[in-house]
């Protein structure tokens, strides 16, 4: 990944954010599942940033979370020498905030390459907080270098999770969440997986967990969370599937132990 790629995927951001901004106060919603919303601007974004991926790199795959894009091609998922880089975008993440005219939504955009995530954008319209990351070359916010918190005891720590749409009382997440919420100094849902990231890479968040997102939601938050200097795996510590992402990241490999050995006991 190289300076061209970020540009690009920096444009492309824009591009989708200023959908969203557009269609902020007058938006057409409705459900792809039960609880699970879905927006003419979402459409219109990823559109946006489709467009501006693809022509400039016309010989690369994508994913999407809209136009049912949904899922990478088998060599790309393989991490095949001979598979062409794979754009993975979320054009809208944080859906139910932007309907109900909360903060906490962005445009997601990662490239995955060589069976890794490579580079990642995120874009928060409301804030016009870019936070962006090049394999092996750091983490920044608006071009300054960004560094995760290096908290190291949850009693300290403010900590985030996300919850699937529809989640019942009885539900392993739920147990999960008391957990973590008798041990730590406070327990947040903010409902943008790529946001929570992009705060655990920036110190604002100590960690993060999420068993229920979907590859476009995490992508580039991973990147740009591990070029900050967070612990990134698996929930039961193991690492990562790009492609089914069920993680924590932590500002510290101390509190990632504690943070994984609530999460999978």
């Amino acid at each position: 990944m190289d300076e061209n790629h970020l540009q690009v995927a920096m444009k492309a951001a824009r591009a989708g954010a200023a959908e969203l901004m557009s269609r902020r106060d007058d938006r057409v919603v409705r459900e792809k599942a039960p609880k699970d919303l879905v927006t003419d601007a979402d459409l219109a974004s990823q559109k946006a940033v489709r467009a501006i991926l693809m022509d400039a790199f016309a010989g690369y795959a994508f994913v999407g979370e809209e136009e049912g894009e949904n899922e990478p091609l088998e060599s790309v998922r393989n991490g095949d020498v001979d598979a062409p880089p794979c754009w993975v975008v979320d054009p809208l993440d944080g859906t139910v905030n932007y309907v109900h005219r909360l903060q906490s939504f962005a445009v997601s955009i990662g490239l995955f390459e060589r069976g890794r995530m490579r580079l990642g954008v995120i874009l928060d319209p409301v804030t016009d907080e870019l936070f962006t990351a090049i394999d092996g070359q750091g983490a920044f916010c608006n071009g300054k270098p960004i560094r995760s918190s290096g908290c190291s005891d949850l009693s300290d720590g403010l900590v985030a999770c996300s919850f699937p749409a529809g989640v019942k009382s009885n539900d392993v997440e739920v147990e999960r969440f008391l957990k973590v919420l008798e041990r730590c100094r406070s327990l947040r849902r903010l409902g943008s997986c790529a946001l929570n990231l992009c705060y655990v890479a920036a110190g604002r968040l100590d960690s993060y967990w999420a068993t229920s997102v979907a590859s476009w939601d995490a992508a580039a938050g991973i990147v740009i969370a591990r070029e900050a200097g967070a612990t990134v795996t698996a929930y039961d510590g193991s690492s990562v599937d790009d492609w089914l992402p069920k993680f924590c990241v932590s500002g510290s490999d101390k509190l990632h132990r504690t943070m994984i050995d609530l999460l999978s006991r």
